[in-house]
């Protein structure tokens, strides 16, 4: 595999102005810390001594494969379910959005070890597109397409029609913005978030699993927290302690029209 480009270290004076910028947002609270995030994801994505990833900025650390954030406007963003269904289509990121949402808020695990608390999602059931669609007998598993050109991810039928796991657009009742793999990305509630596609292009419906960027990597294809990639972090909700459970009410999702 070749590793993404990465740009030349932060020099001691930008670090140093850096440090007092986190500092400003911890104590200026969430909102501050979150911009400072998006402003400084470019420069972390390309900062070979990781140091940026140390500092306290927002709640979330950005990660790319290919070394740049792609963007896609809402207008031009469209979503495609293909492979083995009866009925493929393409849904417009207005169109989306205008169907029945789910809010659905998790703790938010990363296999590297980093969590973010109470994380507010809002999306479709990636169920409700599945429906739409109608999943084909021979299908047994969905893998999913980055517009980044890289990145892939899979899940089984079954942990696909979890009704916490869904299709998102808004994180924290914003929308989701490019840095966090908007327009719309997966998100996979009980899962670490390697297995939560950003930037999703397309679903293919297929007759097997096809392991994703990630597992080829050496992560594990059944991502559940705590119960995979040899660590045991607490689950992100008390249903998925019991392993692939439905979820339900721990899932702490709320059924409601657009946000």
């Amino acid at each position: 595999m070749t590793p993404p480009e990465r740009g030349a270290p932060v020099g001691r004076r930008v670090f140093l102005g850096l440090v007092a910028a986190g500092a400003a947002g911890v104590v200026f609270g969430a909102q501050v810390q979150n911009r400072l995030g998006q402003w400084l994801a470019p420069l972390e994505a390309k900062d070979p001594t990781g140091i940026l990833s140390l500092l306290p900025f927002g709640r979330f650390r950005f990660y790319t494969i290919t070394g740049g954030f792609p963007h896609r406007s809402h207008d031009a963003y469209r979503l495609r379910i293909t492979g083995l269904v009866e009925r493929p289509f393409t849904i417009s990121y207005r169109d989306l959005t205008a169907m029945p949402a789910t809010h659905i808020t998790r703790d938010f695990q990363c296999v590297t070890g980093w969590r973010v608390p109470d994380v507010r999602w809002t999306g479709v059931k990636l169920s409700t597109l599945l429906d739409r669609a109608g999943v084909k007998p021979e299908a047994t598993a969905l893998r999913f397409h980055s517009f980044d050109g890289k990145y892939t991810e899979s899940l089984t039928l079954a942990q696909a029609r979890r009704p916490d796991v869904l299709v998102a657009y808004q994180l924290d009742a914003e929308p989701l913005s490019s840095l966090h793999g908007g327009p719309a990305r997966l998100y996979v509630a009980p899962m670490y978030g390697y297995k939560s596609c950003k930037w999703l292009d397309s679903i293919e419906l297929t007759p097997e699993v096809v392991p994703g960027y990630w597992e080829h990597n050496g992560y594990d294809v059944d991502g559940w927290v705590g119960k995979s990639n040899g660590r045991d972090d607490a689950p992100t909700s008390q249903a998925q302690a019991g392993g692939p459970g439905n979820g339900g009410a721990a899932a702490r999702a709320v059924e409601g029209r657009r946000s």
